[in-house]
């Protein structure tokens, strides 16, 4: 009877230590998830304040295209709202229309010269390209994370753990439309 009773034993201990490794590994991949999506909002917030400078300096040269200003204030001011709110769809969606916007801005730019040789337009261009590419960076490496913890959460043994923990599938972070997931461009 002594061997029985050390089998159980050893059976329960391995349960209980399959378990904690797998409740771990969730929570380290969450955790993971959590930190990526934290660099995509730096990298967003970096954005956001870069645009009302670029607005500035293209309104000098080209004052009469108000509306256009307008449309790139208004897409930013919903995009922050968008990543106050921590809803991942409206992110993308004011994502996109706010990459939009400065689609049409960069066009406008297309149109004066001047302002293409300015030196602080240049340098604003520049620190935002580098910011989309980090942004892009970022996105990737979150969707990489989230996608390791949806794998996880589905898989067999760990879903049993993710349904007694509580774990839930996290969402992507998407561009939903192909011609949107193209880094603004600017030409001179």
């Amino acid at each position: 009877m002594a061997p029985i009773f050390w089998l159980i034993i050893i059976g329960i201990v391995l349960i209980l230590a399959w378990l904690v490794f797998g409740y771990n590994r969730l929570v380290t991949l969450k955790n993971r998830a959590k930190e990526a999506f934290a660099d995509i909002d730096v990298q967003l917030k970096r954005r956001y304040d870069l645009i009302p400078n670029l607005v500035e300096i293209v309104k000098g040269y080209a004052s009469h295209e108000r509306e256009v200003f307008e449309k790139v204030t208004e897409a930013r001011t919903r995009a922050i709202r968008a990543r106050e709110s921590g809803d991942l769809k409206k992110m993308a969606s004011a994502e996109n229309y706010l990459a939009e916007t400065l689609k049409t801005l960069f066009a406008v730019v297309e149109n004066y010269p001047d302002l293409k040789a300015s030196q602080n337009f240049l340098e604003l261009q520049r620190e935002l390209t580098d910011t989309e590419d980090k942004i892009m960076a970022a996105r990737r490496f979150y969707n990489a994370n989230v996608r390791d913890l949806n794998i996880a959460i589905e898989s067999f043994p760990t879903n049993i753990i993710a349904t007694l923990f509580g774990f839930k599938k996290m969402e992507f972070f998407e561009i939903s439309v192909p011609e949107e997931k193209e880094t603004p461009k600017v030409k001179f």
